[in-house]
């Protein structure tokens, strides 16, 4: 562990004024509201989007996969016109800014002994406490078939054209109405409408043919509907108790309820698309993601391309919050779930373990953006 003390310029926060404390301690959606989570109700609230605060003591040195994740960093912000600006509700950063951060975090880590003026803006979190909700996603494998053959019959699609002044179908209309029929999107057919939505909700996956043979699908785009949470509709519905909500919680009971799944599932009108061709899962960025190390944010409230350090819930095996821990982060995907301040996708990897682990993250951290501090 590395004392940021020596490592980063300390800058203090400011605290709003004492009447706004007043306000009530639970501003999140009553499903997230569960024992355990690793909010903190004591946190200070604030209005504005990022508040300047001390930097946490201590940050565990990354890994090798970090530092190749932050050249991928570097490669999308070159891409971009350094005075290109966003406007985050009351906060302003330009890509000169993204990268001279980029820099900076790359100099320490090859000199972690050295100094630098960096400053922490926290982001205000879901509740205006600084409590950011992270779940995990990850990359999947899932069996298929190139035609239709058997019970592989749910196509897995590209996106199609859209028309000028007309909507792209929603969910309901593609999967159980055909309104994508006959029109050679198909890339591959899978056995599960339902794998097909996890698949979706991951944003990207590995199909792999009756020979074995694997292909990588990517985010394609997504038709524009508005994305609705399956968790919350279950609970809203007193189908899961909002204590045992998760991803396999959600798939468990799809499973069980078969004549139910057009019901549940149209529910969320959004549909994500894929591509083929790429050798490895690549975010929103276009730059490979990290595992352990890439997250999905609204760009709205985080730039793709920052830097960020997280303070991250660590669960054990059975799902239970055990601690926090600190982490370096790299903005890298974006997803339709993702909206606001109060809400992160923290990137697992793939296959089997990626999935426990994030299929059980549903619980609170914090997020610190990390700029020079000479804006």
């Amino acid at each position: 562990m590395l004392n940021l003390n020596r490592i980063f310029k300390i800058s203090t926060g400011l605290f709003l004024p004492l009447f706004l404390i007043a306000c009530s301690k639970q501003e999140i959606h009553s499903s997230n509201d569960f024992a355990n989570n690793g909010r903190d109700i004591e946190a200070q609230p604030r209005d504005s989007l990022y508040l300047e605060e001390r930097l946490p003591p201590a940050l565990a040195y990354p890994d090798k996969a970090f530092i190749e994740g932050l050249k991928q960093q570097t490669q999308f912000l070159s891409r971009k016109t350094e005075n290109e600006r966003y406007l985050l509700e009351d906060f302003e950063v330009n890509n000169q800014a993204l990268s001279h951060s980029v820099k900076l975090i790359s100099d320490w880590l090859s000199n972690p002994t050295q100094d630098h003026r960096i400053k922490a803006y926290q982001l205000r979190g879901q509740d205006g406490r600084g409590n950011v909700q992270v779940t995990g996603y990850y990359v999947p494998v899932i069996e298929v078939r190139k035609q239709t053959q058997g019970e592989f019959i749910y196509p897995l699609y590209r996106k199609p054209k859209k028309v000028a002044g007309q909507a792209l179908p929603d969910r309901d209309q593609i999967d159980f109405a055909g309104a994508l029929d006959n029109q050679g999107l198909e890339i591959a057919y899978s056995s599960s409408l339902i794998d097909n939505f996890f698949l979706q909700v991951q944003g990207s996956g590995v199909i792999q043919y009756k020979d074995g043979s694997q292909a990588l699908l990517s985010w394609g785009g997504v038709n524009g509907h508005e994305y609705r949470s399956l968790g919350k509709v279950l609970i809203e519905k007193g189908e899961i108790p909002k204590a045992k909500m998760s991803a396999q919680a959600i798939k468990d009971w799809l499973i069980e309820h078969p004549d139910r799944q057009r019901e549940i599932l149209t529910t969320n009108p959004s549909y994500l698309f894929f591509k083929e061709g790429l050798s490895k899962p690549v975010g929103a960025a276009n730059v490979p993601l990290t595992p352990k190390y890439s997250i999905a944010v609204d760009p709205k409230v985080i730039p793709l391309g920052s830097v960020l350090l997280g303070e991250l819930p660590i669960l054990d095996d059975k799902g239970e919050l055990v601690r926090h821990e600190y982490r370096l982060l790299l903005a890298q995907d974006k997803g339709g779930a993702i909206k606001g301040a109060g809400h992160i996708d923290w990137y697992q990897g793939i296959g089997d373990e990626a999935h426990h682990y994030a299929s059980q993250l549903k619980h609170y951290g914090r997020l610190w953006l990390l700029l020079p501090d000479q804006l």
